[in-house]
């Protein structure tokens, strides 16, 4: 198992957009591999390697007992919204609330071989897929919500145990890429 720390609310790399992945080589299926085990271990429903640290579009899911990962995902979203679903975050540990999402969702993208995918959902599999592809974009379900919401899961952020930890330190790479591949 590779199991990797997530990242919490304040960390700057969430709101970071993160970078395409061009090169689906072992280290991809490593970084899947490290996606998957944290997901499995936290328990939850999906993660984004940003919530990892790792600046690439990539997420992994795990809804209904199906598991599976994009990269590079592309949403296509059904108009109908469901207004009041539940929706909670690994980031914001032990939180939840009513966010907006689009209650159908196609998610056009690349298995961890480089192989195009196209998977479709409803409901909370739908919820997943937009959730954890705005984390590739730098945004966080809080900003989904209504005014009067984001207040009060705000105030729940700041009574939280784990508010105001220390947010990890986010290493700047040596390398002219800045550590993300082109």
């Amino acid at each position: 198992m590779a199991i990797q720390s997530i990242r919490l609310f304040g960390d700057p790399v969430l709101r970071t957009a993160a970078a395409p992945v061009v090169d689906f080589d072992k280290e991809l299926r490593k970084l899947v591999k490290d996606l998957t085990d944290t997901m499995m271990d936290a328990p939850g429903a999906g993660l984004a390697a940003p919530q990892i640290g790792v600046g690439l579009r990539v997420f992994t899911y795990y809804v209904d007992e199906q598991l599976g990962h994009v990269i590079n995902p592309d949403l296509d979203l059904s108009a109908e919204l469901d207004e009041e679903g539940e929706e909670g975050c690994l980031s914001f540990p032990g939180l939840a609330f009513p966010t907006p999402r689009a209650i159908r969702a196609v998610a056009k993208g690349f298995d961890m071989h480089g192989e195009p995918i196209t998977l479709e959902g409803t409901d909370l599999m739908a919820r997943c897929f937009q959730h954890e592809t705005d984390h590739l974009d730098g945004v966080l379900f809080i900003d989904r919500m209504d005014p009067k919401q984001r207040k009060l899961a705000m105030k729940a952020v700041r009574e939280a145990e784990w508010s105001g930890l220390s947010a990890p330190v986010v290493k700047v790479s040596p390398h002219a890429t800045g550590g993300r591949a082109l």
